[in-house]
């Protein structure tokens, strides 16, 4: 039980930063509010453990034994963050009014943490952290994945409920235009350590 509270502490702390998640549900609850991007926040809060759960199960040693596959995902990860950081910056206030454009599903939130690079920091870093060899390792695989689950939603519902108040606040077309592009830069960023990252591994 003492790995449990241990990995809560790491869990709670890398939650409730800014990443990839945390950034989009933002922006996604500023430009469709809370109840439409309900799904959006479950695909992130019960998909980001069940990535944990299988990478500790050992999932991850097939990327071990194939680390060019690892590359290959986290390559389009990048690419498909730069593509949404454009879509967040392009996107206009009117057209998101008239619903012309959708906020991510469930099974996408879900097939998002598989490409999201904070994601596999996160997850490969807790399985490494906060297990031993003279525990059970599935049990305690079990207690990172659930204190993950434990903050998830909490943390990242915070973000959600803070761009659904920014909604109120920033009613001018300029206003969301503005913080939209803002939201877009921070993604692009959040990308910079993997692109590092690769380029080391390929160059």
């Amino acid at each position: 039980m003492a790995v449990f509270w241990a990995a809560l502490l790491f869990a709670f702390s890398t939650t409730i930063t800014p990443g990839p998640n945390n950034v989009m549900i933002m922006s996604s609850g500023m430009n469709y509010g809370i109840r439409a991007s309900m799904q959006h926040l479950l695909g992130i809060c019960l998909g980001f453990p069940l990535m944990v759960l299988l990478i500790g199960l050992g999932f991850g040693i097939v990327f071990e034994q194939f680390p060019n596959l690892h590359q290959i995902i986290k390559l389009l990860g990048v690419l498909y963050l730069i593509w949404l950081a454009w879509h967040i910056a392009s996107a206009k206030p009117e057209r998101i009014e008239q619903g012309k454009s959708k906020p991510l599903n469930f099974y996408q939130a879900v097939l998002f943490q598989w490409i999201n690079g904070k994601a596999w920091v996160m997850a490969s870093g807790a399985i490494a952290a906060f297990t031993t060899l003279e525990g059970l390792y599935w049990l305690e695989v079990i207690y990172i994945t659930a204190a993950f689950l434990v903050v998830a939603f909490p943390c990242v519902g915070l973000w959600l409920i803070g761009g659904a108040l920014l909604r109120k606040v920033l009613t001018k077309p300029l206003f969301q235009r503005l913080f939209n592009i803002s939201m877009a830069l921070i993604l692009l960023l959040s990308v910079l350590p993997v692109l590092n990252e690769l380029r080391q591994f390929y160059f």
